[in-house]
């Protein structure tokens, strides 16, 4: 199954901004975002997602494509195709509008994530800084081992 998937990096003063998750749901720092509807273009999803995790309004003509994460969750049988936008500008203060999913909003210095970031999310963000578009993850190798313990064949090129 394919999901088209949409995330945020909002930046204010050598911070960015996350959701911490409820221990129920992880307790991992996230994000802002989620799945686009049927309905919706990309920015538009992430507005909304914006205003309905985070109370904060974001137009989606400010919203900056910085890459797209070609991902598979592999226990869960999910294939992701992740656009990341970078916000050009944003209103309203922060906070957690979802409390059963997030417990609340925090800035965190981009240059000292703690451990509890994602290893999705710090590739991307790695990538980012590299002035890489596009990437994948996890890497090849390790969806290749994935798939041969169950004696499947990877659909990719395995010349490669």
């Amino acid at each position: 199954m394919l999901i088209f998937a949409v995330r945020l990096i909002a930046e204010q003063d050598g911070k960015m901004l996350f959701l911490r998750q409820t221990k129920k749901n992880g307790g991992r720092f996230s994000l802002i975002g989620g799945n686009v509807e049927e309905h919706e273009f990309a920015r538009e999803a992430l507005s909304r997602e914006a205003m309905e995790e985070a109370g904060i309004h974001v137009e989606p003509h400010d919203l900056q494509l910085v890459h797209a994460l070609h991902r598979h969750k592999l226990k869960k049988n999910q294939t992701l195709l992740v656009l990341y936008f970078k916000a050009v500008k944003f209103h309203g203060e922060p906070e957690s509008l979802e409390p059963k999913k997030f417990r609340e909003v925090q800035w965190l210095p981009v240059k000292n994530l703690p451990a509890e970031v994602s290893k999705s999310t710090r590739h991307v963000l790695l990538g980012i800084r590299r002035g890489e578009i596009y990437s994948e993850f996890p890497a090849r190798d390790k969806v290749l081992a994935f798939w041969e313990q169950f004696g499947s064949r990877w659909a990719g090129f395995s010349d490669f």
